[in-house]
């Protein structure tokens, strides 16, 4: 049975990705598996260039120093490790998921979720991790990276979850996006619920017949579904869209067409990620 893979480190997201991974589960009736990843920088540390500052007696000893420090520092991050997904397998079932397993991986958060991809329905992660600045309102470093990595659904989860009850469709009127929707219709994620179809620009020709298709495809499915069209660079529009209308979740595909062909690889979808504070569901 696939499952939903929650992406979990130390940082303040680690509680909400646990809840997004709840409310999937409850959705999609799937077991949730907690990983953690312990990469470079959590277990060695920063490379020192000893090269003509130390006799070779001195290197040799400091080098030795260095590698029982590399050795203490990566007990320390595997204790720290299961510690943290300890916590977030009880958090989750006070959340009431019934089927939860951990997983502690020692490389690459992107390498770990390349290699689950085949048991994979669905993957959280927080929108930033610990190396993230959040005065600055940066991303997390790995986002991008996993997105990239997986072929499954990517669920990048807000601060705090909220209860989803309605739904934005980030439509750009190319063939991904009618792809996005198709899966969209397939999946109990979020079926049944009110659903806004939103396309920035084109108002003729073949985006806005995609756009009326992507609305039959929906309602056909049981959604909700009303459609909109307005003037506007794409997350400026989407933006401040989601918040007039008191949007949960929204729904858009890793890669675009047109004017937002950037959208999760490149700035525009950045900048909306980091815009929006709602959860962002990436399809591929």
């Amino acid at each position: 049975m696939t499952k939903i893979i929650a992406c979990i480190d130390g940082s303040a997201y680690g509680a909400s990705v646990c809840d997004h991974a709840a409310w999937a589960a409850g959705r999609l009736g799937a077991p949730v598996e907690v990983v953690h990843a312990l990469g470079r920088r959590d277990t060695s540390s920063a490379p020192f260039d000893l090269s003509g500052s130390l006799e070779f007696g001195g290197r040799e000893a400091l080098m030795g120093e260095l590698a029982e420090l590399d050795r203490q520092k990566a007990k320390l991050a595997t204790t720290r490790g299961h510690h943290i997904l300890t916590e977030a397998v009880a958090r989750l079932r006070s959340d009431g998921v019934g089927e939860v397993t951990e997983k502690l991986r020692h490389g690459d958060v992107a390498d770990m979720i390349t290699d689950l991809d085949a048991e994979t329905r669905l993957v959280v992660i927080g929108k930033r991790g610990e190396a993230a600045d959040f005065a600055k309102g940066h991303l997390g470093s790995n986002l991008e990276r996993v997105v990239r990595s997986t072929t499954k659904p990517v669920l990048i989860a807000a601060r705090a979850f909220k209860p989803v009850e309605r739904v934005m469709v980030a439509f750009d009127g190319g063939q991904s996006s009618a792809r996005v929707v198709e899966r969209l219709a397939a999946s109990p994620l979020v079926a049944g619920l009110p659903c806004l179809i939103l396309m920035a620009g084109t108002r003729s020709g073949e985006p806005a017949a995609r756009l009326h298709e992507a609305e039959r495809i929906l309602s056909a499915a049981g959604y909700h579904v009303t459609v909109a069209i307005e003037d506007g660079e794409p997350d400026d529009v989407i933006a401040s869209r989601a918040k007039a209308d008191g949007i949960d979740l929204l729904v858009m595909g890793a890669y675009g067409h047109s004017r937002i062909r950037n959208l999760i690889v490149g700035s525009t979808t950045t900048a909306l990620i980091r815009s929006c504070a709602i959860p962002v569901l990436v399809i591929r």
